[in-house]
């Protein structure tokens, strides 16, 4: 099938292999998750350590920081997932037990 095509120019090559250049803000992404998931943590940790002696609205501060914490993780891993896999290349997860319907 790849021999009915016609060759791509040089300029059309380089353009579509920059799409590689974003792997490593993608990886930046995934580093940056992994902050986010100790300062989960951290807080979490904050939050059982110092409840007795915590007042119901710092509880709730910290309970919605906890949210606040959990909706940005979401939200970075649709778009590491959904990222790589329109402008990178596909992830080929199709039929792994895993994947999400």
């Amino acid at each position: 099938m790849s021999a009915n095509r016609p060759p791509l120019s040089p300029l059309s090559t380089l353009i579509f292999a920059s799409r590689w250049l974003q792997l490593p803000l993608y990886l930046g992404l995934i580093v940056a998750q992994c902050v986010y998931v100790f300062l989960f943590g951290k807080e979490l940790w904050h939050l059982i350590s110092h409840s007795v002696s915590m007042g119901e609205q710092q509880i709730m501060l910290i309970v919605l920081g906890l949210i606040d914490v959990v909706m940005i993780s979401n939200l970075l891993v649709m778009v590491i997932v959904g990222g790589y896999e329109t402008f990178v290349s596909r992830l080929r997860l199709e039929g792994h037990p895993d994947q999400p319907e």
